[in-house]
Order: C-alpha cells, then structure tokens, then sequence
C-alpha cells in the first residue's frame, strides 16, 4: 500500500499522463450483447509482482537477507523451470485459469500490462481499476472519500444490481475508494469493520478474533481472517458483483520478507481455488460466474523489489488473469496490451452493461470475450 502522503502535482502534467496513458487502449472488440454470466467477482492481491505469476519463485531474491530459512523456502517454491515454478507457487492460476480462461501481462511473450496512474501505489492503483481511468487528485493513501463514482457504486444504483454488490478487503481504505456512505455498497475492511452483519454464534466468534488479534499492521488485517468474513458473507447467496482484496503479498514484500510473500501468494491462490470449486458445485453459481484476478501495481527488480511508487522503475507493471463462460480458452494472450484503467469496463461489459456509455473517460473492456 505505501503508506505516505504525496506532495501536490502540477495538473498539466497529470493531465498530459493521463491522456497519453489512455491513448493505445481505444482500439476495441464490439461489447457482448448476450452474456451468460450472471455474477463477477474482481479480486486483487495486493502488490503482487508479474515476474512471480509467470516466472514463479526469484532465485535472486531467495536469500538470508530476504528469508529465514532458505532451504525450506527452496524445497517448498524452486524448481529447474520458471513453468514448473509458476505452477508450484499458484497452482490454481496455472492448473484451472491458464486452462479455461486467460492471462495477461507477460512481458516475454509481449502482453505488457500497465498501470495508467503514474503514483504506482494504492489508492490511486484502486480508483483506476474501479472507475477506469486515471484521477490526478488521488495522490496520497490518506486521500478523502473517492469523489468519483466507480463501477460498482453505479451497479449498485440499477434495479437489477441494487442490494446486490458487496466489497471485503484487509485494508481499511477500501470504504474510502469506493465511497461505502455514498455509493450504499456495503465494504467489510480492516480490523473493525471486517465482519458482516449478524448475532449467530459463527459471526460473533468472527468478530471476537477481529477484536483479540494481535494487529501486526494497524490498517491492514489478515487475510485468513478476512477469507472466514467472505465466506461467512456469502454463504447464503453470492453477490451479483463482488469485490475482494487480500493484502499480506504488499505488506511482506514492504517488510522484505521474501519467504512470506511467496507463502502468502500461494495462501491466496488457495482460497481462490476453493471459492471457484465452491461456485462450480452450487447449481445455482456453476457456469454463471466470471472471476477477475489481479494487482493494485507492481514493484521493483532486484534490491527494489521490497518497493514500489513513482521513482520506482517496473512498478507499473501489472498483470491478470480471467475465467468465465464468456471467456474463450485462450491461455497466456500474446501480443495483447492491457491496461489497468480497462477493469472497471470489463466487469460492466460481462453483465451486459456499458460502463463507458455512463463514464466517458473509462477505457475499454479487456478484449476477453467470445
């Protein structure tokens, strides 16, 4: 997340960023006009680097100065191929989304995925995926309530969406990018709004763990514990669009824990695994629903992989993956561009709705469809 404020931005220049960023991203395929899924769910772990999505574990970086215990940490993630890497860290993304859905963001195969913010950290990483574009204003994590609105608080305001979008994250700013008073979308984050609503004895022993655990980053809580609010919330029915976001990947990587940063990315891979295996069992989810998986920004190379922001070259970087019954079976997309700003667009085309028709600085839908 990079937690520091930014100093003021001179406009033109944001202005030039913004209609440079955008530029390449015009070009698109038609928007579907009969989709079957019925529900999205847009996830993104936080901070989380292309090199290991498509390369698996750095070697460079499996080091006493990164890692406690080098020769666990080599048994559990090295193998001889980056293949072979890539599927032991995320076995789920390589078995089941490169199968049936697509990836995008692998710079050797040319399918660069780029953020079109130039700050290159949360906040504004966030309101560009939500809202599909770039707003120089948002320069700081302690930014005020988003101004904009994003695409979930305009689904939210449709008869056929309303009551119907949910936010669940670990960092307490989510209720913040998407405006949870002025959107009416309900975001559970952080340590003190984690736990949806509810007096059974699951629930408040939820809340109790919230309440009682040692907090070893005061905005961020854990993802396990976050994963158990999820399921809790949406054990009864899933939401037509939901938003979800883990974030111990960045918190790791900021404290240069090596180690736990891989463990936390396969941690998230499983949960992952076991919301889609879930879904694809329930008759009333199995082949309706569309998964989103992505990153907030990237981060360094080398020694700078512990950061990311404005001066740190590879942070804009990003990748992301999607699976669903109007996504061909196209793997890893070679020669195909993406931009962070295109999510937003995509999660409106996918239930039959065009974001870009309400929000004209909005980019276009990723080019995943039939």
């Amino acid at each position: 997340m990079m937690h520091y404020a930014r100093r003021a931005r001179h406009l033109a220049l944001a202005v030039a960023a913004l209609g440079g960023g955008t530029a390449h991203a015009q070009s698109t395929q038609p928007l579907p006009t009969n989709t079957a899924t019925q529900h999205v769910v847009l996830v993104i772990t936080d901070g989380l680097r292309w090199q290991e999505v498509f390369r698996g574990a750095d070697a460079s970086l499996m080091q006493r100065r990164y890692v406690n215990d080098t020769a666990s940490l080599r048994r559990d993630f090295w193998r001889d191929t980056p293949q072979a890497r890539r599927e032991t860290l995320l076995p789920f993304l390589w078995g089941t989304v490169a199968k049936q859905g697509q990836l995008f963001g692998d710079s050797a195969s040319g399918s660069v995925a780029q953020i079109v913010n130039r700050f290159r950290f949360s906040y504004p990483g966030y309101s560009e995926t939500f809202t599909g574009f770039f707003d120089p204003r948002i320069d700081s994590n302690g930014y005020g309530s988003n101004p904009n609105t994003t695409v979930f608080e305009w689904l939210n305001r449709q008869q056929a969406f309303a009551g119907k979008v949910q936010a669940y994250g670990t960092w307490n700013v989510f209720r913040r990018i998407i405006n949870a008073d002025r959107s009416g979308v309900p975001v559970y984050d952080g340590w003190d709004k984690g736990v949806p609503p509810g007096a059974d004895a699951t629930t408040s022993l939820l809340r109790t763990l919230y309440a009682d655990h040692t907090r070893l980053w005061p905005d961020v809580a854990f993802d396990a514990l976050m994963q158990q609010a999820l399921r809790l919330g949406t054990r009864a029915e899933l939401p037509r669009v939901l938003f979800v976001g883990y974030g111990e990947t960045d918190e790791y990587a900021h404290s240069g824990r090596y180690d736990m940063y891989l463990r936390s990315a396969k941690q998230v891979d499983r949960y992952l695994a076991e919301l889609w295996n879930g879904w694809q069992r329930d008759p009333r989810t199995r082949d309706k629903v569309t998964l989103i998986v992505t990153t907030d920004h990237g981060r360094g190379r080398g020694p700078k992989w512990t950061d990311h922001g404005e001066d740190v070259e590879g942070a804009q970087y990003i990748w992301s993956a999607v699976i669903g019954p109007d996504t061909p079976a196209l793997g890893v997309r070679a020669g195909t561009p993406t931009q962070q700003a295109q999510m937003a667009a995509t999660i409106a085309a996918l239930l039959g709705r065009d974001w870009r028709a309400a929000e004209s600085r909005a980019a276009p839908a990723l080019p995943v469809f039939r």
